[in-house]
This record gives structure tokens, sequence and C-alpha cells, in this order.
């Protein structure tokens, strides 16, 4: 994508029980720095979580991605993600994993490991502070070189209220094939 993008996407989601959300990404859309606006694609969502993982210790799920995507966007015209979710909470801080697996659906030698890890800490049910790293490491087959590997550090901002949250984070990229600067927003409103 080219630089200076600014690149967002309205997430609906429905929670059907206490252990399963569906959700759609819908459009995923990038504002482009010389002034085009274009439609990438849309991703379909199903999240399945532990009941009532605020209150516990110990909390994991996997979430599943279908995704449909413009060819400038992806290399690919449908990709998928397989997402695990492990998290521990000690006391106000929360350690939580996410060894991501993505797929271009072209056999398992095509699996690209793409984990995320978050550290946070919680100041109070509202307030809390985070370190996120996002990365990709490439074809499980093959791993690319480090200077070919994505590798993001975030530092995170959270608010939770009712029924508006807000997610900000300032992310710096350690390699050439990664973003100097990023910046994100998630905004939420509960219905």
């Amino acid at each position: 994508m080219p630089n200076h993008t600014l690149n967002g996407v309205p997430e609906w989601a429905y929670g059907v029980t206490d252990w399963l959300e569906l959700g759609a990404y819908v459009p995923l859309y990038s504002w482009t720095g010389s002034g085009h606006f274009l439609i990438d694609g849309a991703k379909l969502r199903a999240e399945f979580v532990v009941p009532h993982a605020q209150e516990r210790t110990f909390f994991y799920g996997v979430n599943f991605e279908l995704s449909f995507n413009a060819l400038y966007w992806e290399p690919t015209r449908n990709s998928g993600e397989i997402r695990p979710i492990f998290g521990v909470r000690i006391g106000p801080v929360d350690l939580i994993a996410n060894p991501i697996l993505d797929t271009s659906f072209r056999g398992l030698g095509s699996l690209d490991f793409a984990p995320a890890a978050r550290v946070a800490y919680n100041f109070s049910e509202k307030w809390a502070a985070a370190f996120e790293h996002y990365a990709d490491y490439g074809q499980l087959s093959h791993f690319e070189p480090l200077g070919r590997q994505r590798q993001t550090l975030f530092a995170v901002v959270d608010y939770k209220a009712d029924p508006v949250s807000l997610e900000f984070g300032i992310g710096h990229g350690f390699t050439a094939a990664s973003d100097a600067l990023v910046l994100k927003m998630i905004l939420s409103y509960d219905f």
C-alpha cells in the first residue's frame, strides 16, 4: 500500500451467545496520500471464546476470518486467518498471545506465521496502557530473513466506557519491511 495512507474499516459484531461472536469488516478501505479512495475488500469473522473471560485468570479462544480482497491489497482474492487467543491475568496485568496463521488457501505450505502479543497494565476498569507487538515471519515452511520480516511495536492507551470505548496506539517498525511509524485507533460503540 502507498506511503501516507489511511486504512480503515467499520467492524460490525453480534454476540450470539457468551461464547460466540459473529462479525463483518465492511468495507475495508484506504485513503491514499494522493487523495484516492479505494475499496480494499471485506471480511467475515467468527470468534469462539471461553465465557466471562474478564472474570478469569486464564482465558482463551479462537477467531476465524475469511477475507475477500482487491488484488492490489492482497495477492489472492480470498484469504483467511486462524487467530488463537491465550491470555493470563495477574492482578492488574494482562499477558495475551495470538499465534496467528494466515492462509491464501494454496495448501499447507503457504501458511504464514504472523503472531501478535500484548502486555497491558489496567489502572482501573476504564483505563489501561499496553505494549503490543505485531510480527510477520513469513511462511511456516520458510521464514523470511530478518530484514524482510515485519516487526512493529505499539504503545497503546485504552479507555473503556459504556457505550463508547477508545484505543489509540503509536507504532514503530524495527525492520526494513516494517513501516517506520504507524498510528492506530479503534473507536467502539456498543448498541
